[in-house]
């Protein structure tokens, strides 16, 4: 039933912690996932330096979804979008040929305060790699929910459990934040070919075994999945249909080799527009790692 786990590997990005889950060298995506960062948890005090700021950065080939348990962030992008968001809320960017966005902490920088969450990019299908950008954001209230038996869930994004999410997806999908009381039990159908499930929080049992915050099931196809909350737990069920390998370099996510050659042509030289609204500093493109001395 469980085909793989993967823990999460702490990365310090400039005084602030990400657990990255995906790509793993293993599993490279899950359905159209392709990567899958949990933002924190992480408490800051009123006055933090910028350096925990996200700068203008650029995407190409994906989406970007941002979902908070907890604090509150501003993204400013290049189609003129400035929008906060806030626990259970949606940010939705759709970078397709190119799109600039930052993400700043103004308002957790003034009143101090957790910060929690999770950033994942979906893989556009090859026929959308070169859309138009876009934005979109979702307010907590306009996302299916349901309760019983000591589990609430919310369908973030596509269709799952008869319910669809109004997020705007590109290929078929799904993206659940279950939250789980003790003792509470709840099943994943073997609805999609791809399925996932990471805990966020708290501790589950699957198939016998626990698993804690920071790990990642990867399922087999097929099976039924049943859950049982051991403490108070959250979890993200992930998946959906596969849409084939794709390379990813930096920010840059495509299924050619020349195009990510391009995209970084086009960083490198300044030909991507930098958002309206934080257009004053941009990260630079990484230099590749030095060749290895011959011996």
């Amino acid at each position: 039933m469980i085909e793989l786990v993967i823990d999460q590997r702490r990365k310090d990005l400039g005084g602030f912690e990400v657990g990255r889950v995906l790509p793993f060298a293993k599993r490279r995506m899950i359905g159209p996932f392709i990567f899958f960062d949990h933002m924190g948890p992480a408490a800051f005090e009123p006055g933090f330096g910028r350096e925990v700021d996200v700068r203008p950065h650029p995407h190409i080939g994906l989406s970007t979804l941002s979902y908070l348990f907890e604090g509150e962030m501003t993204h400013r992008d290049s189609v003129g979008a400035v929008q906060p968001i806030r626990p259970g809320e949606v940010n939705w960017m759709t970078a397709g040929r190119g799109i600039t966005h930052s993400e700043r902490f103004e308002a957790l920088r003034e009143h101090g305060g957790r910060m929690n969450g999770i950033q994942a990019w979906i893989a556009l299908p090859v026929e959308d790699e070169e859309t138009d950008p876009a934005f979109d954001h979702y307010g907590a209230d306009t996302l299916p929910t349901y309760e019983s038996n000591g589990l609430w869930a919310r369908l973030i994004a596509g269709q799952a459990y008869g319910a669809t999410s109004p997020v705007r997806t590109h290929s078929p999908m799904f993206y659940v934040h279950w939250q789980l009381k003790p003792g509470a039990e709840a099943d994943l159908p073997a609805e999609y070919p791809e399925r996932a499930a990471y805990v966020a929080q708290g501790l589950v049992e699957v198939d016998g075994r626990q698993f804690h915050e920071g790990q990642m099931m990867v399922f087999e196809p097929g099976q039924t999945v049943r859950f049982k909350a051991v403490t108070d737990a959250i979890v993200m069920l992930l998946g959906g249909e596969p849409i084939g390998p794709r390379l990813i370099e930096w920010n840059f996510v495509s299924s050619s080799k020349d195009r990510l050659e391009q995209a970084k042509a086009d960083w490198r030289a300044g030909r991507m527009k930098l958002p309206d609204a934080d257009d004053q500093e941009f990260i630079p493109l990484p230099e590749p790692p030095p060749e290895p001395s011959p011996l």
